[in-house]
């Protein structure tokens, strides 16, 4: 079984496996910049979740901290980002919600 330790680079390029990883953890870094800027020009989260904000924000948390625990910086540092991300996330969430509410019929 191959465990997170055992991915390196072998030589001057990187294993598939290693590319399959940073790939995915770009992805993951990046997945809530789409909402966050949405939020932000339309100053709306009416469309928003706050159970899914939640919810992903404690996921990479605790992916973070496994990262740490198996010292595997990719998992660490886009889990991270991910979490700045939703932080920016939840900041515009509750800053919007209020003028959100007035709309509401």
């Amino acid at each position: 079984m191959i465990k997170p330790t055992d991915i390196h680079y072998p030589g001057p390029y990187m294993s598939p496996l290693l590319l399959l990883g940073v790939t995915a953890a770009f992805l993951t870094m990046f997945g809530f910049v789409p909402q966050v800027i949405k939020m932000y020009r339309t100053r709306s989260v009416s469309d928003v979740s706050q159970m899914t904000l939640f919810q992903f924000t404690a996921g990479v948390s605790l992916w973070a901290v496994y990262g740490y625990g198996i010292h595997d910086p990719i998992v660490l540092g886009a889990n991270l980002v991910s979490f700045a991300t939703l932080l920016a996330a939840l900041a515009l969430y509750y800053h919007y919600r209020t003028s959100d509410e007035g709309c509401q019929p």
